[in-house]
């Protein structure tokens, strides 16, 4: 039986709803039918235009789409302009104030509070300088990764830049693969660290080496069903196929068009392609991407450098780069200089005082990592020094704290409708307690802490060495916003996924917990182990005791109950629906 969201697509899907939007921008956020208010947000989010929140009607979000996170100075000053100018709501935010933009973990970036009514005007504004929202949202491919600094790394086996600007160019803007089972995500790398992550990705090219005809040739290994969410990730599994960069785009298209027609289309709950790949298996896969999809024999997978992967992969700092944050040289002796901004969270201000830098002291080139964190690029020895001592990077430090430099965290309950907890605002505030309150050997260079508002793992909380998802609970006969925490993530030559060793904490008593479990890490780890590696070492029975969640002078920014307000932070009644000058707009309830 088919889905409504099948039927409303073949109704209409891809490029011809931006016309749709247009008009609807036109006339106002009223004319939109209030019966059919389901079916258009579901087909806006192809244009990377999502409505917020029950209780934030007429208000939307915004996600661009820039392949391998790549932005220059002039695009992020833009972008940091139309936040200023049009991403204010009706309450302001505890810890962040008004007007600021988020970094994703597809190496993108995300607006808020926007009217429908001012989404023509930003188009205009970001695409006058080469950027889209397109491809963003729905079931379809999303924002493509790979190394951000692709071309640049001194250490990389293989550029993946030209592969991922085709895939890009060619595949990901055709209109008539716009429709998707659900959404999709490509991955390639050609880099020693992994950066990319292809293990978690629907298909992910990661670097390899062949003999071909006496010749050593490096190019790609191919492995398809990675994925996140609902409490069930899977691994991207081997094809068993080697691609050079020039046949690299006709087997990812090859597998995209397979999943394409042939995917379910009938139950949304196992429909991703890592499901597929369930199903279907990679010899099948394999063998009928030869018979039907690429007009070349396929080569068997070559000599995999994944055992290299150090990216999030809990590996002692003596093996490789962890992230990208700090500084680092490129190959033609400049370097690029990784920045730390917590939670992902950028004022307005500081977005445009980024992009100055950027031109002041590098070539204006910029990269978005999928940590949620900026590099600046191409910046001269002579130019560091200067670039090093500016006042943003006091706060957005390329040396932070071991806790900063690990948090990532998903939007949550602020703007996200599936979202259980709130998440950017508690982790900013865990942060500082931890900083305060928490000390770890000097050899620690490493504690990832990912946070993810509900189960849909957004904020990546089951590659995380600790991860939390966001649950409720009842304490003292009230329900409060609790977390389930998991330990033993992470990305790299081996892949794994966390184990939950504690379930509906409330969120209060985790600064508590985490304290006693980093310091019984910090006394009983042997000398250079991990996080991640004396987890591994550990029986889960000590983890869960070391684990004991505890009340502190720890004053959590929003025990109660946030899913059902309409928004976590305001003690009054909701404004929305609102007009464009956000003057409240009668509803149909109050005539």
């Amino acid at each position: 039986m088919t889905t409504k969201k099948e039927q409303w697509k073949d109704e209409m899907y891809g490029d011809e709803i931006r016309e749709k939007i247009l008009e609807f921008a036109e006339s106002g956020w009223d004319s939109i039918p209030e019966d059919d208010r389901e079916m258009w947000f579901s087909r806006f989010k192809f244009w990377g235009v999502f409505h917020q929140r029950s209780g934030q009607e007429s208000y939307f979000m915004m996600r661009l789409a820039n392949t391998n996170g790549v932005l220059n100075a002039e695009q992020l000053r833009v972008i940091g302009e139309v936040a200023g100018e049009y991403a204010i709501g009706p309450v302001s935010n505890p810890e962040f104030g008004d007007a600021w933009i988020d970094f994703t973990t597809r190496q993108s970036i995300q607006l808020h509070w926007l009217n429908l009514e001012d989404v023509p005007e930003i188009w205009e504004k970001i695409e006058s300088v080469g950027l889209s929202s397109r491809s963003s949202g729905g079931d379809t491919m999303r924002n493509i990764s790979g190394c951000p600094v692709a071309g640049r790394d001194k250490h990389e086996f293989v550029d993946a830049q030209p592969v991922l600007d085709e895939i890009s160019t060619k595949l990901r803007a055709d209109d008539d693969l716009a429709n998707m089972p659900r959404k999709f995500n490509i991955s390639v790398t050609g880099c020693r660290e992994g950066c990319a992550q292809d293990s978690i990705n629907g298909i992910g090219l990661e670097p390899a080496e062949k003999t071909i005809d006496g010749d050593t040739t490096w190019g790609f290994n191919v492995r398809v069903g990675g994925g996140l969410g609902g409490r069930e990730p899977r691994k991207a599994r081997s094809l068993d196929i080697f691609v050079t960069p020039d046949n690299a785009y006709d087997v990812v298209r090859g597998f995209v068009e397979l999943y394409f027609e042939t995917g379910d289309r009938e139950n949304r709950q196992k429909n991703r392609s890592r499901f597929f790949v369930d199903d279907w298996g990679t010899e099948k896969i394999r063998d009928q991407l030869q018979e039907s999809y690429v007009d070349f024999n396929l080569r068997r997978e070559g000599a995999d450098c994944r055992d290299e992967y150090t990216y999030n992969a809990g590996k002692s700092p003596t093996d490789g780069k962890h992230d990208h944050i700090g500084v680092h040289e490129q190959t033609d002796g400049t370097y690029y200089v990784g920045l730390s901004v917590p939670i992902g969270r950028l004022t307005a201000g500081e977005t445009v005082r980024l992009a100055n830098l950027a031109e002041i002291h590098g070539s204006g080139a910029m990269r978005l990592t999928r940590r949620q964190n900026p590099l600046i690029l191409d910046v001269p020895e002579s130019e560091l020094d200067a670039l090093l001592t500016s006042d943003l990077l006091e706060t957005h430090s390329p040396e932070p704290n071991v806790f900063t430099r690990g948090a990532m965290a998903c939007t949550g309950t602020e703007f996200c409708s599936l979202a259980l907890t709130e998440t950017k605002a508690r982790m900013a505030t865990l942060l500082r307690w931890l900083r305060s309150n928490v000390d770890l050997p000097d050899d620690i260079e490493q504690i990832k802490i990912h946070y993810s508002g509900c189960t849909a793992d957004c904020g990546h909380a089951t590659t995380a060495d600790i991860g939390f998802q966001g649950m409720r609970a009842r304490k003292d006969g009230e329900m409060v916003e609790a977390i389930d925490v998991g330990v033993g993530g992470g990305i790299g030559p081996d892949p794994s996924f966390v184990e939950w060793i504690r379930q509906r904490v409330p969120a209060d008593e985790v600064p508590g917990l985490l304290r006693n479990l980093l310091e019984t890490f910090a006394a009983h780890r042997e000398k250079g182990q991990t996080f991640r590696q004396w987890v591994e070492a550990t029986q889960e029975e000590v983890l869960i005791e070391a684990a004991e969640p505890e009340e502190t002078d720890y004053e959590d920014p929003c025990l109660h109950d946030a899913k059902g307000s309409w928004y976590p932070f305001a003690d009054s009644e909701g404004p929305a629906p609102t007009a464009p000058d956000d003057t409240s707009l009668a509803t149909e309830s109050d005539d």
